[in-house]
């Protein structure tokens, strides 16, 4: 009898695991953590591909903010969480990609976070302000190689603003250009609008607004291929540049020890969302450019980034502040 106590639990128990292995993925929600708080870019891609995998899945995907750090504060939290598939980062450059380069007390390692698939891409516009004399990327180059040069507004170090001064520095012919930080990119397009400095590099999703107000003059876009909703701006790889490369990116990572089949039908889900024509006309309007791929199209492109970066980072002997 007593023997029978014992054993019917563990029977019970062994059950339930059985049954619980069994059950298809997803089962229950699923959670996207952004690094950033409510309403700024990579929220909003977040938001628009939770809703579109929800549907691809069957489940709520739900979104949840916790900024900090410069999104690090995410990325610790789910590289810290149980690997069972219902806990994704929603990540950009800064918590995979350039903090790391910048900071050494990072609270997790490049493997801790696996790429699963890319969202999106703002990418950065080179501007500078409607009534300025530069009339287009080759005109800054030209201004760069006289004294005073050229003032250029950043977010602060490491931030994408910066990381494009430094690479004008370093694959566009060098140059002067003085680095003017501010709080944040917004602070630095509208220094531009004043103009209080002659240029910035701005998510496009930020720029925009200000380019078709007639505010801004684009001079050419830091990402590979052209923008929807700006056609006729060249990609500095059109303009014979093709290291200076960078954009304000999303993308989905998981924790390690996540279950490999389970990423891989989360990276189905995305691309599938990513190819609606719904998400479509809810983030290309604003100047986002949906980047559906593989999870090895996306690693490539993470050890593209950070190759490309490093020298970048080395050169200006960049450090986390």
């Amino acid at each position: 009898m007593k023997l029978s106590k014992i054993l019917l639990p563990l029977m019970l128990a062994a059950v339930s695991t059985a049954s619980m292995a069994a059950d298809p993925w997803p089962n229950r929600p699923i959670k996207f953590v952004v690094g950033f708080g409510p309403g700024g870019a990579n929220d909003l891609v977040a938001r628009a591909v939770a809703e579109g995998v929800s549907k691809q899945l069957g489940q709520p995907v739900i979104v949840e903010n916790k900024p900090g750090a410069g999104s690090v504060v995410g990325g610790d939290y789910v590289a810290k969480t149980t690997p069972d598939g219902y806990t994704f980062y929603a990540g950009a450059a800064g918590g995979i990609v350039t903090i790391p380069m910048l900071r050494s007390n990072m609270p997790y390692k490049q493997e801790d976070l696996v790429p699963v698939g890319m969202m999106a891409v703002s990418p950065s516009i080179i501007v500078v302000n409607a009534d300025s004399p530069i009339q287009n990327f080759k005109d800054l180059l030209a201004k760069a190689q006289v004294k005073p040069g050229v003032t250029f507004a950043t977010a602060g170090t490491g931030s994408t603003p910066h990381f494009v001064a430094e690479m004008l520095k370093l694959y566009a012919g060098g140059g002067i250009y003085e680095i003017i930080p501010y709080k944040s990119g917004s602070e630095g397009m509208f220094a531009v609008v004043s103009k209080q400095v002659d240029a910035t590099s701005e998510a496009s999703v930020v720029v925009l607004p200000q380019i078709e107000g007639g505010k801004l003059r684009p001079l050419a876009s830091t990402w590979n291929k052209r923008i929807t909703r700006l056609p006729n701006v060249p990609t500095t790889k059109e303009l014979g540049y093709p290291n200076l490369f960078i954009g304000h990116w999303s993308g989905i990572f998981a924790p390690k020890g996540t279950p490999p089949e389970v990423i891989a039908k989360m990276n189905s889900a995305i691309q599938a969302a990513l190819d609606t024509n719904a998400l479509k006309a809810r983030l290309i309007p604003q100047g986002i450019e949906p980047t559906p791929g593989t999870q090895a199209d996306f690693m490539k492109f993470l050890t593209e980034e950070r190759k490309r970066l490093l020298p970048v980072v080395k050169n200006a002997n960049m450090k986390d502040e």
